[in-house]
């Protein structure tokens, strides 16, 4: 008899709670209760779902114990993802409960989904036969339940018909097990036609799918055809009986993704991502659990769904911040998914054109095996890359296009080609000021100026989402037209675009504008069709996607990511510059991308120009080591917040005086934060950073065991390993 078999009369419960450890719960008599088991359990006045969860509970006299009330008929969750949610726990400083909350989102999917009404043959034959009868009849006789609307379509009838004929009773009702939320992918669906250089790569993945943990990591220029090289380790676990997760840093990447792993496996993976509706989340969470769901593309909260047998995990693009948890748990999905192939012994793959630093430092360090794809897919050519520089190419007064930039969209709309523009900022513009006075729109509720979206008539705050009518008059003095846009935002850019080029079809892409991800998915549909000539973007425009008549890219102001003190500004900057730029000719068009700058000389951006990537990471990974930053040492950040600056201020300062003395290990701060107020609250920073060999975690809980308990008004956040410094 196996171990978890046996049930005892007390069980461990974890609850979605805040707590550093499971409760203790009776188990009535005839109940089964194994580790793992999804249950339902009082706390307080409530009943809320839980896991039961390893060892033994607490020695608690049984009189004062609640009981389970009920074991939920669904799949327990595996012994790998429990084991995955204490080490997050521990890892990021977090109650085991509220990691396990991530998990049990989902509490339509722990009962068994009902069947599917059906209909079924009685034997009998129709009264009348016509035309359409027959037809519905050739696929009745074989014994099959059909579902209404299946039959109807099958058969080339309407709905009408099989009503009569049930009417008549022919047809009875049935009931048939829930339909699969996604067909079964076929990994022999269709054999790839791969490069000389993808062909190697992909061998060596499809060796690892078949072993132990480890981690590859893709790094492919652009166009190089990642995707289908790690789509041959997806089959290979398909081929196994495996589940495969696929990791996507932006949903509105998905809709492309769905059609090449169709066109590849015959059938379109699961999706996981919060655009989804809660029905088909509570199917797909009950089905990756039952083990009939193969693969899914998601997001990063897709890391925590309850896999039966994972047997792969790919993270694409994993150098994006997408990946970043900034509240809550605060995790990085790529190092996770590192780790959960740790503990579930299976393969993990990484992929980018543009690895993290940490990635590339891991490979160096012999961690992870690089694999290389050096030339683009077919023979496209990567495009060519030179600078234009403002000072001495600038734009008119009040534009922002120069007329270098100008020219050559000229040319590209000559040609019938495509024109991406890129800037990495949303709205018309990011200040709004009055000439007279001078008074600036700011936020009431965050440090920051309200941005003009003039699209929507709107200045808002991008930061807590707090949004005004934009005012004909200045609220400081009360005059009337004076208000001026300050800088450019896409829709600025827009409509200089649409002043230049009145007859070229525009289309600007931005996560904020109305229609959410359909419109989005739509638009970038539209653009791949060749159905416009200029597309104007954000950063969302840099990831994935593939638009087979661009041939241009102009990146209006490239110095924006370069102006401010991050650790990361230089790493982002290249990131997403190489990415954006790489969007164009990867179809084989001979094209160009053009990097509007003030500082031309820059090392980031001669290392874009240049396409010497290697030399831009030997020396950020070299001023990162001598800076005694990460991956050469190890961060948390302490963000104290709370309803009065003097509140989080002095709070953030008991935090500094309990830190312990500790070897390799020192604090900065507190300091108050570069975005003080952000939702109304006010906010102080501590940084710890300390050498690769420092237990940090144990560091910092104790420094919140000796600190004074907080007021029930201030929050402490604590972030290892940040990624962002705000």
């Amino acid at each position: 008899m196996e171990k978890d078999s046996v049930t005892p009369s007390t069980v461990p419960v974890l609850v979605p709670m805040p707590a550093d450890r499971p409760f203790s719960y009776g188990v009535p008599e005839g109940v089964h209760a194994v580790p793992g088991s999804i249950v339902a359990v009082p706390l307080g006045p409530r009943i809320v779902a839980g896991v039961v969860w390893d060892g033994p509970a607490d020695e608690v006299d049984p009189s004062k114990l609640r009981n389970i009330e009920t074991v939920f008929e669904c799949p327990a969750l595996g012994a790998e993802s429990r084991r995955f949610v204490d080490w997050i726990a521990d890892y990021t400083i977090s109650a085991p409960g509220m990691v396990a909350r991530m998990i049990l989102r989902v509490p339509g999917a722990f009962d068994p989904e009902p069947p599917t009404p059906a209909l079924r043959w009685t034997g009998r034959e129709p009264e009348r036969m016509t035309g359409a009868r027959h037809r519905v009849m050739e696929i009745a006789r074989d014994g099959m339940a059909w579902s209404r609307g299946g039959l109807a379509r099958s058969a080339g009838v309407s709905h009408s018909v099989i009503d009569g004929l049930t009417s008549q009773g022919v047809l009875e009702p049935a009931l048939i097990p829930p339909h699969p939320v996604v067909a079964a992918p076929d990994p022999d669906y269709s054999k790839p036609d791969l490069s000389q250089n993808q062909r190697p790569v992909a061998d060596v993945l499809t060796g690892k799918a078949k072993a132990g943990y480890s981690v590859a990591v893709i790094d492919g220029v652009t166009g190089a055809g990642k995707t289908e090289v790690y789509f041959e380790a997806v089959a290979e676990v398909l081929r196994a009986a495996k589940q495969a997760l696929i990791l996507l840093p932006e949903i509105a990447l998905t809709h492309a993704f769905l059609t090449r792993f169709e066109d590849r496996f015959g059938a379109k993976p699961a999706e996981w991502h919060s655009g989804l509706a809660p029905r088909t989340r509570e199917r797909v969470w009950r089905q990756v659990a039952e083990g009939q769901v193969r693969v899914v593309a998601g997001a990063r909260s897709a890391l925590f769904l309850p896999f039966a047998d994972l047997g792969l995990i790919v993270v694409d693009e994993e150098h994006d911040s997408a990946y970043k948890q900034e509240d809550g748990i605060c995790y990085n999905a790529r190092d996770m998914a590192v780790v959960r192939g740790h503990i579930g012994k299976f393969p993990v793959i990484l992929a980018s054109a543009t690895p993290s630093v940490e990635t590339r430092v891991n490979a160096e360090r012999g961690r992870y095996q690089r694999l290389v794809l050096a030339d683009r897919y077919s023979g496209a050519e990567l495009p060519e890359l030179r600078a234009i520089d403002m000072r001495r190419h600038p734009p008119e007064r009040g534009k922002f296009l120069s007329p270098v930039l100008a020219g050559h969209v000229a040319d590209t709309l000559e040609r019938k080609e495509q024109t991406l523009l890129f800037l990495n900022r949303r709205g018309y513009a990011p200040l709004t000021l009055c000439r007279v006075c001078g008074h600036r729109f700011q936020c009431p509720d965050c440090s920051a100026w309200l941005v003009e979206h003039r699209f929507r008539g709107e200045i808002l705050c991008h930061h807590c989402g707090h949004r005004e009518a934009k005012p004909e008059a200045c609220p400081e003095c009360g005059t009337l037209d004076h208000l001026v846009a300050c800088g450019p935002g896409i829709e600025r850019i827009a409509e200089e675009v649409d002043l230049l080029f009145p007859d070229a079809r525009t289309i600007v892409l931005s996560s904020d504008l109305p229609g959410g991800v359909k419109r989005m998915r739509l638009e970038l549909e539209a653009i791949a069709d060749g159905a416009a000539d200029i597309v104007i973007g954000t950063q969302l425009v840099a990831k994935g996607h593939n638009f087979p008549g661009m041939t241009l890219v102009g990146v209006i102001d490239a110095d924006i990511g370069l102006a401010n003190g991050d650790p990361r500004a230089a790493e982002r900057t290249f990131q997403l510059l190489s990415q954006v730029t790489g969007r164009a000719g990867r179809f084989g068009k001979q094209s160009q991308g053009l990097i509007q700058t003030y500082q031309p000389d820059h090392p980031v951006l001669q290392a874009i120009i240049s396409g010497d990537s290697e030399a831009f990471y030997s020396r950020e990974i070299n001023e990162r080591e001598r800076g005694h930053l990460p991956p050469f040492s190890r961060m948390a950040a302490l963000v104290v917040s709370a309803v009065t600056r003097p509140e989080s201020e002095n709070h953030a300062r008991a935090l500094r005086r309990a830190a312990p003395s500790a070897e390799g290990i020192e604090i900065l701060g507190p300091a108050e934060a570069p975005l003080a107020l952000i939702r109304g609250r006010f906010r102080f920073r501590l940084l710890v950073q300390a050498n690769l060999q420092a237990d940090i975690q144990d560091y910092i809980r104790a420094m919140i065991a000796n600190a004074p308990k907080p007021k029930s008004s201030v929050r402490v956040t604590i972030d290892v390993d940040p990624q962002s410094f705000l």
